[in-house]
């Protein structure tokens, strides 16, 4: 029985944020199973572009679009383009957020924070992705085994160190993957949140100091912080057809530091 090095060559997958980091990992490892891979983007056009060329040279395809989430029309008319360009959407990765930098020498306390700092965040994870799902939902209704992974943080169930604007809305991006998980598991389309640890090689980890790091490394029992390719791996399986019963699950991805 013969294999095919492209199994994904029909799926049409949309993810967000693509333009570095965690975002560029998932693309490339959707490309590299032959999917057509929507990157998107807000600012970093070269570099979405850039991983466009990458995805079609794994074989697969990539098509870079810029969006600023937090803008209903604009979202609208993202879609709108996959839409008439592709017809469907297999999978949606929402990983875009409100730009954050994981320094706990500069972090705002919570008696130091003001309610717009907050705001930001929840604007930047939970308004744009309930927008962007709900303008989604027409494309993907009609797809066996649509699946939708939201990108959150261990921080919820840990917060390691408190970057409260940040995980609290991240702590609203998780219930609003569970409420849709239970609206739209009748109509085939599954709804799961990954919970990453500290990720290496991001732009918002790029300012962590070393010292940080290392202390996260040691009390983590694998011994290491995450790579994006860590949590591209947990994208691809909760995606796949062998996860085609799991939704409305957490799934941490942080080497252990998380248990349960």
């Amino acid at each position: 029985m013969s294999v095919s090095l492209h199994p994904l060559q029909d799926c049409v997958v949309l993810v967000t944020g693509a333009s570095g980091g965690i975002g560029s990992a998932i693309a490339l490892a959707f490309a590299a199973q032959g999917a057509r891979v929507v990157v998107h983007y807000h600012q970093r056009r070269e570099q979405a572009e850039q991983l466009a060329a990458q995805c079609q040279q794994l074989g697969g395809d990539g098509w870079a679009l810029a969006a600023d989430l937090t803008d209903a029309s604009q979202t609208c008319a993202l879609i709108e383009r996959v839409r008439t360009e592709f017809g469907h959407i297999d999978s949606l990765i929402h990983n875009a957020y409100a730009p954050y930098r994981f320094n706990p020498d500069q972090r705002l306390r919570f008696w130091e924070l003001d309610w717009d700092s907050v705001q930001l965040q929840i604007d930047g994870s939970v308004r744009a992705c309930f927008e962007l799902c709900q303008a989604a939902l027409p494309l993907m209704r009609e797809r066996s085994n649509a699946s939708i992974v939201l990108i959150g943080t261990d921080l919820v169930s840990r917060p390691t160190i408190a970057y409260t604007d940040y995980a609290t809305a991240k702590s609203a991006l998780l219930g609003l993957a569970r409420q849709m998980a239970a609206d739209l598991g009748p109509l085939g389309i599954r709804v799961n949140t990954l919970a990453p640890g500290l990720v290496q090689g991001t732009r918002a980890s790029a300012q962590t100091p070393e010292s940080v790091r290392e202390q996260i490394a040691r009390i983590t029992p694998m011994g290491r912080v995450a790579t994006p390719q860590d949590v591209a791996g947990a994208v691809m399986l909760l995606t796949s057809s062998q996860a085609g019963f799991i939704t409305g699950q957490l799934l941490h991805v942080d080497g252990g530091l998380v248990m349960g």
